[in-house]
């Protein structure tokens, strides 16, 4: 088969690889119909994710038709078309029975991480039972393989971690795929107010449409200062990986409020406790751990959330190369979310 495949910070090829088989009787293998291509994975390529080997097959969101299962599935059958989420459970270790799918012990962010990933024609995927999800005949496939990463790390890491409610002010500071989402999902909370901070105005144009209410691309500390009449706001949510736009988030924060930490840092950053100690803030990080997208795949059914209106590229699965050309120059390009189709 065909993959996208790592070979150390700024090096991949699209190249074969041997197709993957049953491991263990909790897999499966799909194949793939749709992927995309995620920040996350541009953050590997920068070297930010020293975990990632040589040789390793990138990619953690998909959907596509199981082609195998092993001996120990019983929800999962041959022939279904399913969701793969980016994050693997077992279901059984004491993390997953906590609802931590992301620190699950046999699982966790694994796929194009410690495993072979999705930008492939077949991934395994373990503990197919309970990371596979079978999709309605009515879905719409681009916007399924949202589901996979981007629209739960939006609702679990920055709505839900932020504690988004009824008529609060909230601040999303990265206007990319994953603020974008957090943007969608802070609205089923009814926030009175939702300002998107980037300095690019393609990005500042479909967050409006979305349904930001304010968007700022330069000077955010005195703007969202000015907004707030010097209050701040109750949830600043950071969803770059930077220390400039963490920083963004610890002198907007109002008292009681909350920072929701979204991006993938690659660096450490300047945590100002000498201001924070005494504004009695909550303060918290997070990997996905999918456990909201069964409510969110209801959402999308019901056209609560339209996440297809983030796809902007489209390509054949075997031009992802170029797909990544083009995500990696997102502001020139005009680029949010791409998809990939292997069909």
């Amino acid at each position: 088969m065909k993959a996208l495949v790592f070979h150390g910070p700024g090096k991949r090829s699209w190249e074969d690889k041997p197709r993957p088989s049953i491991d263990k009787p909790t897999d499966a293998v799909v194949r793939i119909t749709h992927t995309t291509i995620c920040g996350t994975d541009l953050h590997i390529l920068k070297g930010d994710v020293p975990a990632v080997e040589d040789g390793r097959t990138l990619g953690h969101e998909g959907v596509g038709v199981v082609e195998e299962v092993g001996d120990g599935v019983s929800n999962i059958q041959v022939g279904d078309e399913v969701l793969i989420s980016c994050v693997t459970s077992c279901g059984r270790c004491d993390y997953c029975k906590r609802g931590i799918y992301a620190h699950c012990r046999d699982g966790g962010w694994i796929l194009g991480h410690l495993i072979d990933g999705t930008q492939a024609e077949y991934v395994r995927t373990p503990h197919a039972d309970n990371s596979l999800f079978p999709l309605p005949d009515d879905m719409n496939r681009e916007a399924a393989v949202m589901l996979s990463d981007i629209l739960p790390t939006g609702h679990e890491i920055g709505a839900l971690n932020g504690e988004v409610t009824l008529g609060d002010t909230v601040v999303i500071v990265g206007a990319g795929p994953i603020g974008l989402a957090a943007l969608m999902t802070s609205r089923f909370y009814s926030p009175a107010r939702i300002i998107m901070v980037d300095p690019d105005e393609n990005r500042l144009a479909m967050a409006k449409q979305l349904g930001a209410t304010d968007v700022i691309s330069s000077n955010p500390v005195e703007a969202i200062l000015a907004l707030t009449d010097g209050e701040g706001v109750d949830v600043a949510m950071e969803a770059v990986g930077i220390p400039e736009t963490f920083d963004i988030c610890q002198q907007i924060v109002r008292a009681g409020g909350h920072i929701a930490n979204m991006g993938v840092h690659g660096k450490s950053v300047d945590l100002q406790l000498q201001d924070l100690w005494i504004k009695n803030i909550t303060l918290r990080t997070g990997l996905v751990s999918t456990n909201t997208i069964p409510v969110l795949m209801r959402a999308v059914k019901s056209g609560d959330v339209e996440p297809v209106e983030l796809v902007t590229h489209r390509f054949k699965l075997d031009e992802i190369e170029k797909a990544y050309d083009i995500f990696s120059e997102a502001a020139k390009e005009k680029a949010i979310k791409m998809i990939l189709t292997a069909e």
